[in-house]
């Protein structure tokens, strides 16, 4: 396809929409609930590629997620709920209600105002808590995050990185002392508060903690598969292999990354 203007690209991808769903037999098949899932694997892969930073992949999965939006917004068309410029108004809208201090007379210092009036905005339009907003089904770490982040704007935060580890320490304690009472429910209701904390801690370093743990994941499947090719270039297998051995073999890939 030769380059268009952004406009004319735009439509032309939505006639491309219109004519699949008339006439392939897959496209034609699909519903909103037979699509989500899919969503869902396209928003993972376009996490994947942020992590990787990969901004080949980032531009294709990015393609993929507006297919998925024009894909919705033609079958909300066809139920008669929506249409794709309803859709475009709406966020067009929003965004022009929740910035006051760009369309209208507001004054903000810093990106906390900002968002501290994203709330308060929110509450107005309906929402009967600041925490009303974050997905049930988002994954446990990202929805922490999102908790702790919506509490802030309203004031609830501890005043410094210290305090909030020393509340991971006391959670590390009350841990400690639940696995010794041995009340496996217990034992994972106190867990959760020492993660909870840790994830609190982590937003005070400005790290992501999803993404830091993602990270590792990846740091240890490299590890673990290095460790795997290692072994079989030796003629053995790990199940046949002792902590020791397989611990020395893993000290010496960790030691190549750091030279």
């Amino acid at each position: 396809m030769k380059d268009l203007p952004l406009s004319e690209a735009f439509l032309k991808l939505v006639t491309i929409m219109d004519e699949l769903r008339e006439q392939c037999p897959w496209d034609r098949k699909q519903t909103i609930q037979s699509l989500r899932q899919m969503t869902i694997e396209e928003t993972y892969e376009l996490a994947d590629a942020i992590t990787e930073n990969d901004w080949k992949g980032i531009k294709e999965e990015l393609g993929d997620l507006l297919l998925h939006i024009l894909f919705y917004s033609k079958i909300g068309s066809e139920q008669g709920r929506f249409t794709l410029e309803e859709v475009i108004k709406g966020i067009s809208e929003k965004l022009v209600a929740r910035h006051p201090h760009i369309y209208g007379d507001v004054k903000v210092h810093n990106e906390e105002d900002v968002k501290r009036n994203w709330e308060k905005l929110k509450l107005k339009e309906g929402k009967t808590s600041v925490l009303g907003g974050v997905p049930q089904s988002l994954p446990a770490t990202v929805k922490a995050m999102r908790l702790q982040e919506k509490a802030r704007q309203v004031g609830f935060e501890w005043e410094n990185k210290d305090q909030v580890w020393e509340k991971v320490e006391e959670e590390m304690t009350e841990l400690k002392e639940a696995v010794t009472g041995g009340q496996p429910d217990k034992i994972e209701e106190e867990y959760g508060d020492l993660v909870f904390s840790l994830i609190n801690y982590a937003r005070f370093l400005q790290v992501d903690a999803e993404n830091a743990l993602e990270r590792t994941n990846k740091k240890f499947i490299h590890r673990f598969t290095q460790m795997e090719q290692q072994a079989l270039a030796h003629g053995k297998d790990l199940k046949d292999m002792s902590l020791e051995e397989m611990d020395a073999i893993w000290n010496s890939i960790k030691q190549q990354r750091q030279l």
